[in-house]
């Protein structure tokens, strides 16, 4: 099956009501906020979106998103490849809507003045936060060694008289 490039922008509503699934691919080189937060983009995003309307009667849409990107290892500085794998699930909401009775299984996204979503900014924000805050190879792949990581032991801090000693011995002084 080949690689379909999904829309940037869709219609939650209108998704839902057909009961649309998307099966494609988000291009790499146009997330330029993800590419400036990994060393590159190894693959494009496969992305599987589907969009429903539950009991509730709420719209939603979910899926999953995959790719692969460089990093640079904060040990070593040599570069490594994460493999990301991340699962969504979002429910639209206007400005002014009352969050607090949607269910926690969703994440509210806000719809434009078109009542549209941009998918490739929301996507390319969940994909910025399924990067770990300390990019790092795995202990073994790493040319640190443990052995390299030990800077020597930390000397107990020396204890220093209290400052405030003189005034709480006039306190006492006083009563």
């Amino acid at each position: 099956m080949p690689n379909v490039k999904l829309p940037k922008q869709v219609d939650p509503h209108k998704s839902a009501l057909k009961r649309s699934d998307y099966q494609g691919v988000m291009v790499g080189k146009d997330m330029l906020r993800l590419s400036e937060a990994v060393v590159s983009i190894l693959d494009d995003v496969l992305v599987d979106l589907r969009f429903e309307i539950d009991a509730q009667g709420l719209t939603f849409f979910h899926g999953t998103m995959q790719t692969k990107v460089s990093l640079e290892c904060q040990r070593c500085n040599e570069p490594f490849e994460l493999s990301i794998d991340h699962q969504f699930c979002y429910t639209p909401v206007r400005e002014g809507d009352d969050i607090d009775d949607i269910p926690e299984a969703y994440d509210p996204v806000e719809l434009d003045e078109h009542g549209e979503i941009n998918i490739l900014e929301l996507f390319e924000d969940e994909l910025i936060l399924s990067l770990p805050l300390v990019a790092m190879h795995e202990m073994p792949d790493c040319k640190v060694t443990e052995n390299e990581l030990s800077f020597g032991d930390i000397e107990p801090e020396v204890e220093r008289p209290n400052p405030f000693a003189v005034l709480k011995e006039l306190k006492r002084n006083q009563e």
